[in-house]
């Protein structure tokens, strides 16, 4: 029996761990670095021990202390969660030797299935299908390049070692084939101390499923249906459902045999994931094994009211599977949306920052795993994931209703978040009818990010803004201006000088005005309260060149109702800064709110010098250019790596590099100038 489990990660999955944990008596032993000093699961823990600084390498990646904290405080078994250390050999063989049960497979497996060649002779051995492509022990550029013009483009290029869409490319064309090798073999080697590359061929319009299998000590095997998992950026899954809504019953039952066999290969012991690409033809293929827990287990758990990490536990312990695969329950539909803090605007760049607020709807078939709370903090040294939003229904349409409401309902505020793109996707023509594949984002981004908005619309959440104001001006929080014996705001050097305000006891004084930026073009607005309304509850708007009365105005803390005479539109809102969080009509709005004389000039100047900023905290991984070389617009300037992704910074327009501000190596904060750039 385990007794004392250590989480050896941190946030959604450590809280996750715990939950099974609880239920199960177990005491739970949490760490922590000191970014995630006031997480949540370190205030619900049994015990949370600090592992160090934030860095992976020098907290979560620690390998020697992470065990001697297992050793010193009584753990019988590590769970490793997903990422960090879950497939790493070596954590694995290092739990073993001191005698510390590793809730997973042993390391020999995970060292055959981490290295992406080796998994795929494996299961050629085996019998399981696989891509036609190389993965054979020659590196060397010439054989690369010969073996990738034998296999044909379009074709992938992916690290053996590799895992979580790190080191991985897309080559269309030939000519593009050196530099796509060279950013591959980097990312590889920087993620997982291994350049080694394997070639595939590209499938027309493939889908990415995957099997679920269980593997006891005693030499049962079973699967658990399979997972959806082709609503993917940058090779990254955002959205997964299951069942498939492209196999047929056959088609399921072939794929599971075949993941059923893929485990039994290897001697598989515990909870893994075999994953395949499927063509437009019907055909799949071994793309490759995750030996550990998925990020997406929930929606399994909701389909079999199986408790995945409870079945872990339990193999770990050496009990044998409690179920017979003609006995595993497939009921209803279930889809989960991965909330990432992230700008899908700007190609996905990651967020930092704060979380003002963090809530979400509760009913019956929804499900919420997170690590964070409001206040929590966003720090730039670990992935993007929030929150992990899940809902079931009888079926597909009912699954996916549930979705968008819980979606809709949802508040986020801080940071920039993907919410409002998730939105989209859920509502793309291909989602909804379930005949989509692994392009869906790239081909559709355009439009999934595109901030689009009625007349009618636009007006509402400018109204709803302009009420804010008008709610933050009356309580204090947009303070007025001192003013002076005619009435006027007394001059000073703050911005807020430059605009009046009313006082508390809601008399009208002089027009309020607002710029407000992010719902199409910019407007200024003017907000006049009626001085005939004692409460201050009605206010007339000039919106540009549109006037508009708005009849009654209710604010409170976090919530709104404007009645606009035909409607009354309920609205929820956040403040922080001049940024405006707004949700009204189910759809998450967030703009920029100044006074009119504080805005910049030359915005397409700032814009192209924005560019040559780091987008965020992170380390200079490659200096493409030399001081004093002439570039054209689009060159590659410099890469960054932040938050596991690489960030190209690329010359905004031609010029000359008179400076380089960092070398390769060299730690970079966010919005640090990296070079100079004389235009040309």
């Amino acid at each position: 029996m385990i007794e004392t489990l250590l989480i050896a990660n941190r946030g959604e999955i450590a809280m996750r761990v715990l939950r099974t944990c609880r239920a199960m008596g177990i005491r739970a032993v949490a760490v922590y670095s000191d970014a995630d000093a006031d997480s949540p699961v370190v205030h619900e823990a049994d015990v949370a021990v600090r592992l160090g600084p934030p860095a992976p390498a020098e907290s979560y990646l620690d390998v020697e202390h992470l065990l001697a904290i297992a050793q010193g405080n009584g753990v019988d078994a590590i769970h490793p969660g997903y990422g960090f250390l879950s497939e790493n050999p070596a954590f694995s063989a290092a739990c073993a030797e001191r005698g510390i049960r590793f809730v997973g497979p042993s390391a020999e497996v995970i060292r055959a299935m981490g290295d992406k060649a080796e998994a795929k002779h494996r299961m050629m051995a085996a019998g399981v299908p696989i891509v036609p492509g190389y993965s054979g022990d020659a590196q060397d550029g010439e054989t690369l390049r010969r073996e990738a013009l034998d296999v044909g483009f379009p074709l992938m290029l992916k690290a053996v070692a590799g895992g979580g869409g790190r080191g991985i490319r897309l080559v269309e064309q030939a000519d593009k084939l050196d530099a796509a090798l060279e950013s591959a073999q980097r990312e590889a080697a920087g993620a997982f101390g291994d350049n080694r590359i394997m070639i595939e061929r590209y499938l027309t319009r493939p889908r990415h499923v995957e099997v679920q299998v269980m593997a006891d000590a005693h030499g049962n095997v079973i699967h658990l249906n399979e997972r959806e998992c082709s609503v993917q950026r940058r090779h990254q899954k955002v959205v997964e459902e299951t069942p498939s809504p492209a196999l047929t019953p056959e088609m399921r039952a072939a794929m599971g045999r075949d993941a059923v066999k893929a485990a039994e290969a290897i001697g598989y012991l515990g909870a893994g994931t075999v994953e395949f690409l499927l063509d437009d033809a019907g055909n799949y293929y071994f793309l490759e094994m995750n030996t550990r827990l998925q990020v997406e287990h929930p929606i399994t758990e909701m389909t079999t009211g199986l408790d995945l990490v409870r079945m872990q536990i339990e193999i770990a312990e050496g009990k044998p599977l409690t179920i017979r695969q003609e006995d595993v329950p497939v009921t209803g539909h279930a889809i989960e949306c991965r909330l990432n803090a992230e700008n899908p605007a700007k190609r996905f760049l990651p967020s930092v920052g704060r979380l003002d607020a963090l809530t979400f709807p509760t009913g019956e078939g929804l499900r919420v795993d997170t690590g964070f709370r409001s206040g929590s903090a966003i720090s730039p040294y670990y992935d993007s994931l929030l929150a992990k939003l899940v809902a079931w229904g009888s079926d597909r349409d009912e699954a996916l209703r549930r979705m968008r409401r819980m979606l809709a309902r949802s508040r986020v505020t801080g940071i920039v978040t993907n919410l409002s793109f998730l939105q989209a996707v859920l509502a793309h023509p291909e989602f909804v009818s379930g005949d989509y594949c692994t392009t869906l984002v790239e081909q559709n981004l355009k439009a999934l990010t595109a901030s689009e908005f009625s007349e009618t619309f636009r007006h509402e959440v400018l109204l709803a803004a302009a009420a804010v104001d008008a709610h933050l001006a009356r309580t204090g929080v947009l303070r007025p201006a001192p003013r002076s014996d005619n009435g006027q705001g007394a001059q000073s050097a703050s911005p807020w000088s430059r605009s009046s305000y009313w006082s508390t006891d809601t008399q009208l004084r002089t027009p309020m005005r607002r710029r407000y930026e992010g719902v199409g073009e910019p407007v200024e607005a003017q907000i006049v309260l009626r001085p005939e309304d004692p409460a201050g509850h009605t206010m007339q708007v000039t919106l540009g060149d549109h006037e508009r009365e708005v009849l009654h105005v209710h604010v409170g803390p976090g919530e709104g109702l404007l009645d606009l005479g035909e409607v009354r539109l309920p609205f929820r809102w956040d403040a922080g800064g001049e940024v405006r969080w707004l949700t009204l009509r189910e759809r998450h709005i967030q703009l920029r709110s100044s006074i009119p004389e504080a805005v910049a000039v030359g915005v397409d100047a700032a814009l192209a010098a924005n560019q040559l900023l780091a987008p965020l905290p992170g380390k200079v991984i490659k200096v493409a250019v030399a001081s004093g070389a002439s570039v054209k617009s689009g060159d590659l300037l410099m890469i960054v790596e932040a938050m596991k992704m690489e960030h190209q910074i690329t010359a905004p327009y031609a010029g000359k590099v008179t400076a380089l501000h960092f070398k390769e190596g060299d730690p970079v904060n966010k919005d640090q100038q990296l070079l100079d750039l004389e235009q040309s």
